[in-house]
């Protein structure tokens, strides 16, 4: 309960952030490392990985296989980085990131999945969804935009959406990047007082910093009824950004038969839900 306090006393207005975060910031949610990884060493890694993704895309333009990638985690856990880190060098015309705004008036009065088809790729191209479908499963409900009722119909529905594109031959890669609260406290903190990142910072990530546990109660109802045989959830434990997106990418390339051979994971942060179920 103490600890609980601490956290709900924290502002971000304020420029210094209890040190007792600062030093539980890696290791929180039961992260295995203590250290970041060296960036000399990232970097490398990195390029090698992103010269793969060339050959890859030069595979899913010469066999025509269309590539969904989702990416949804908690505010702050490192998803628009991996996706520039994804993105970076692919082609532009065949390699798109999707991340939609709140819905219009229009769109609200649609099925829910019709805005996201029309983003959905063509032979030989991906996409890469900076959050999704999946919103309806994690921030609306958390933040009453949604009713109960539309929750429970989405749960029902998104397997059976994610198995028709599965069946039509879309390769579809569901990722789950999940943030230790410490660290995200500290990301928060460094976005507020950063005039470059500043804008990444929304009211509702900060009204959802007192909501930590009813966001991770809706991401285990949204594993237990979204992560299927057709569509499985791939969870990466997010807190060493470098890491991450080193296994985001091995991930991506190992669902490929492109001729790059696999990839090898680091199996103590990448894994399916009980990585993070009950956290």
């Amino acid at each position: 309960m103490a600890k609980q306090q601490s956290f709900d006393s924290i502002r971000i207005d304020d420029p210094t952030l209890p040190e007792w975060v600062r030093e539980n910031a890696i290791t929180s949610g039961e992260y295995p490392y203590d250290k970041r990884m060296k960036r000399k060493k990232y970097e490398k890694q990195l390029t090698l990985l992103q010269i793969e993704l060339l050959k890859l895309q030069n595979w899913l333009q010469t066999t025509g296989t269309r590539a969904v990638v989702i990416f949804e985690g908690r505010d702050a856990a490192g998803k628009g980085g991996t996706i520039l880190r994804v993105m970076q060098h692919l082609n532009p015309r065949h390699a798109r990131t999707i991340a939609l705004t709140k819905p219009t008036d229009a769109e609200q009065g649609q099925w829910y999945f019709q805005r996201y088809i029309q983003h959905l790729p063509t032979a030989g191209d991906m996409s890469v969804f900076d959050r999704s479908w999946y919103n309806r499963a994690g921030v609306e409900p958390v933040m009453g935009f949604c009713t109960e009722e539309q929750t429970t119909t989405f749960l029902a529905e998104v397997p059976r959406f994610e198995k028709l594109l599965v069946d039509d031959g879309i390769v579809l890669i569901k990722f789950w990047l999940n943030v230790g609260r410490e660290m995200q406290l500290r990301r928060f903190h460094d976005r507020r007082h950063d005039p470059l990142k500043q804008w990444k910072l929304s009211e509702v990530d900060i009204k959802g910093m007192s909501l930590w546990d009813a966001y991770g109660d809706a991401r285990d109802r949204m594993f237990k009824a979204t992560h299927t045989e057709a569509a499985p959830w791939t969870v990466v434990k997010s807190n060493d950004k470098m890491r991450t997106r080193l296994n985001v990418i091995r991930a991506i390339l190992n669902r490929f038969d492109y001729g790059g051979g696999m990839h090898e994971v680091d199996g103590s942060i990448v894994g399916g839900p009980d990585l993070v179920l009950g956290q």
